[in-house]
């Protein structure tokens, strides 16, 4: 519930540039929802809420997609675009069911496998600046030991302190920073109690063409849902779970979106950590919010952890993007590539292929009205709405093939 909030601010910090002071304010904001939704997940209130031992946090895949809306068109988009997300998942929850059948493993798998290929690049440029320009020496070092100390702790630590490596990676990548002179801790002044900033980016705007990554990823995050409902709960109803999770999680979104953070979720990590400690209180959950809560009040731990070297953030975030490749391609192992009957891997090639275009020639379609260019210039957009389109076509396709096989129907005299 630490490393989460505080990797993602970074992530979101150094793509944005934001200065000590944006950064503590927009890591008060994260600690705050995230505290306020593990709540109201774990009480529930009316319709809001599994009442689970669920604890929220901001998505590491919609956090992606959130600073990548942000760097292509602006921080008041992306924060319209968070709106406008959790505004559809609210409208879309009494069709759960239907809408999970239209985002199997493919689909899902081509989308997170994109996202993170995509924030990769994004990343790089926390290290060579904008422009593309050679990382310096010193900072390309700042990130390798960054990721040298999460590598280790994630390999020689276990339980809760492994899946904190990211968090463990930050604060030893800073260290080692510091002391070997490659950068600087810099903390935003100030002290005591604050509040985050409503509207930080100004004025949200919506444009639709540029929400579509997050549009798409509060569909496919309904199948999340359904499944750690499932899991987590001793009865399981996902007709009535189901739609409550959802509530929650787009409730909290959209107070984030006032805020400027990135969209939150019912964290998957929910299943670990109760099958890991045995603890399936949801008094425990709520009460662990109630402590992020506080954390996000706490003004001196926001503004300490803000001052964090921008190669030292890199280093983390390209850990964090890496899990999240892993994460798409094993999600992908589940696609019948070797029954030759079966037209997947073949769906999945074109998917991913429309995805990487705008990622190996950024140029390509530079010739193309706008708003067409919004779309297909979004590796993550284009190939989740061509696997999308695929995958329904070969399944309608597919009894009329049926159907084809077997003959024409043969009429008695």
């Amino acid at each position: 519930m630490a490393a989460t909030p505080v990797s993602t601010v970074f992530l979101v910090a150094a793509s944005l540039r934001l200065t000590p002071a944006q950064t503590a304010s927009l890591l008060s904001a994260v600690l705050l929802v995230s505290g306020a939704g593990s709540v109201l997940q774990s009480l529930g209130v009316w319709e809001f809420g599994a009442r689970l031992p669920f604890v929220m946090l901001p998505g590491g895949a919609a956090t992606a997609l959130f600073v990548q809306i942000a760097h292509d068109h602006g921080p008041a988009v992306a924060s319209g675009s968070v709106l406008l997300a959790a505004a559809l998942l609210l409208a879309v929850t009494p069709w759960c069911g239907r809408v999970v059948r239209l985002l199997p493993p493919l689909v899902m798998g081509v989308t997170v496998l994109l996202v993170g290929i995509s924030m990769v690049r994004v990343t790089t440029q926390l290290l060579t600046g904008p422009g593309g320009q050679a990382a310096t020496p010193g900072a390309s070092a700042a990130a390798g030991l960054t990721v040298l100390v999460t590598l280790v702790a994630h390999l020689l630590l276990r339980g809760a302190w492994r899946q904190s490596a990211v968090l463990l990676g930050l604060v030893g990548g800073t260290l080692l920073t510091v002391v070997s002179g490659l950068g600087r801790l810099a903390p935003a002044a100030g002290a005591g109690v604050s509040l985050p900033h409503l509207l930080p980016y100004g004025t949200p705007v919506f444009d639709l063409p540029a929400a579509l990554p997050l549009l798409l990823f509060s569909l496919t995050s309904l199948a999340e849902a359904t499944g750690q409902t499932v899991l987590n709960s001793d009865v399981p109803d996902p007709g009535r779970d189901v739609p409550r999770v959802a509530r929650a999680d787009a409730l909290a979104s959209l107070l984030g979106g006032v805020l400027g953070t990135p969209p939150m979720v019912t964290s998957s990590e929910n299943i670990g950590i109760n099958r890991l400690t045995g603890v399936r209180s949801r008094e425990v959950t709520a009460a662990a919010g109630a402590l992020l809560i506080a954390a996000g009040l706490f003004s001196p731990l926001s503004r300490l952890v803000a001052g964090l070297p921008a190669a030292v953030v890199a280093g983390s975030a390209l850990v964090v993007y890496a899990a999240i490749i892993v994460m798409g391609v094993e999600m992908l192992n589940r696609v019948r590539a070797s029954d030759p009957a079966t037209t997947e891997p073949l769906t999945v090639g074109l998917a991913l292929t429309a995805g990487l275009l705008p990622v190996v020639a950024p140029g390509l379609y530079a010739g193309l009205p706008a708003t067409v260019r919004t779309v297909l210039g979004s590796g993550v957009v284009a190939g989740t709405l061509t696997a999308i389109l695929l995958h329904a076509l070969t399944r309608a396709a597919s009894p009329a093939r049926a159907r084809g096989a077997l003959g024409p129907p043969v009429r008695g005299r």
